[in-house]
């Protein structure tokens, strides 16, 4: 009985671990803020629905659960008290999202999800457990994060050339192509015998003799993927062929030795297989190249940009928090909110 009852379990796992004794405690403070147990309960199983293979209740014990809740509460408290400081600076900078913002975004998702209609968008929100206000809760605060975190650090962020060109001379495998080949190719499946539930030999040498006539065809001038789409037995007849772009790493080496000595448009010898024969067609074979340093700076730009903004977000964080009053009543979150703020990424 317990274990059929899987969302009671988990919160009363929560509040166990948090030593709780009634359903509304206070937890923490913040700037006179305050976050509930059961605010915070909900948190807390919001982020264990976001892990990658969320736990099932009825299959997994309760030691096992405390466990997991325990890994994700450090995070969990770290995030929720740094989105209250960003919602508390966006009220002190007489931020606000207004109707036509969020009319604008309702209509991004919907185009999004090619949602056609309010019904069937209400619908959508419904399965996911959200109402249309429930979703402008969490709109709004996405909005003015995001503001804020514009209008506080965004202009702090530039990226040099010089920046640029070290990052590019510091990680030539980030822009350097794999040798790769993409191939058309034919194959012919030898009849199966039904006892030796294989090909016989004479099957073997007919689906070769059948491989050998439709090289031919294309030798005397028809186009390899028309003849594919109309006789290979292959899975690839339905795209004419076509199979790659290839890793030469992951060829086999007959064929790789085989594709070393041919120029782009030849076509292989007959192959025979353990099911019949096939041939192929080398459609490109491109070589190892890197990314020129003009062609590579808009991802370097990115990527030294997100960097940055990541590291100035965290020493703005930083300032937010040390200018806080934050009022633990709760020893073992306190804790928790240490550990997770401890962990954090360094830039």
């Amino acid at each position: 009985m317990k274990k059929a009852l899987s969302v009671a379990a988990l919160i009363g796992l929560l509040a166990a671990g948090l030593h709780a004794e009634i359903l509304e405690q206070v937890l923490v403070k913040v700037n006179g803020e305050i976050i509930t147990q059961t605010e915070f309960q909900r948190i807390q199983l919001g982020a264990l629905r976001e892990l990658p293979n969320p736990p099932d209740p009825a299959r997994t014990s309760d030691a096992e659960l405390a466990k997991i809740f325990a890994q994700v509460t450090p995070q969990a408290i770290v995030t929720t008290i740094d989105e209250m400081l960003l919602m508390q600076r966006a009220t002190e900078l007489g931020m606000s999202v207004s109707d036509a913002q969020f009319a604008e975004v309702l209509d991004s998702i919907k185009k999004d999800n090619k949602i056609e209609s309010d019904a069937a968008f209400e619908a959508a929100l419904k399965t996911e457990g959200l109402s249309l206000a429930g979703l402008r809760t969490i709109l709004t605060k996405r909005i003015l994060i995001g503001q804020v975190q514009r209008r506080e650090i965004g202009g702090r962020v530039d990226v040099t050339e010089a920046e640029e060109r070290a990052y590019y001379d510091a990680h030539p495998n980030d822009f350097a192509t794999t040798p790769s080949v993409t191939l058309r190719e034919i194959a012919v499946t030898a009849e199966v015998d039904p006892v030796k539930k294989a090909p016989s030999v004479g099957a073997l040498d007919d689906a070769r003799e059948k491989a050998d006539a439709i090289r031919a065809r294309i030798v005397k001038g028809e186009a390899f993927e028309k003849v594919a789409a109309e006789v290979s037995d292959a899975p690839s007849k339905a795209n004419g062929g076509l199979i790659g772009p290839i890793s030469r790493d992951e060829m086999n080496e007959e064929l790789l030795k085989m594709i070393s000595t041919m120029k782009v448009g030849d076509v292989t010898p007959v192959m025979n297989t353990s099911t019949g024969a096939q041939f192929f067609k080398l459609e490109s074979n491109i070589e190892s190249t890197t990314l020129p340093f003009e062609s590579a700076r808009a991802q370097i730009a990115d990527r030294l940009t997100n960097e940055k903004l990541g590291g100035e977000l965290k020493k703005y964080l930083q300032r937010l928090r040390a200018q806080a009053i934050i009022e633990w009543k709760n020893d073992d979150l306190r804790k928790a909110w240490e550990i997770g703020v401890a962990a954090e990424p360094t830039f």
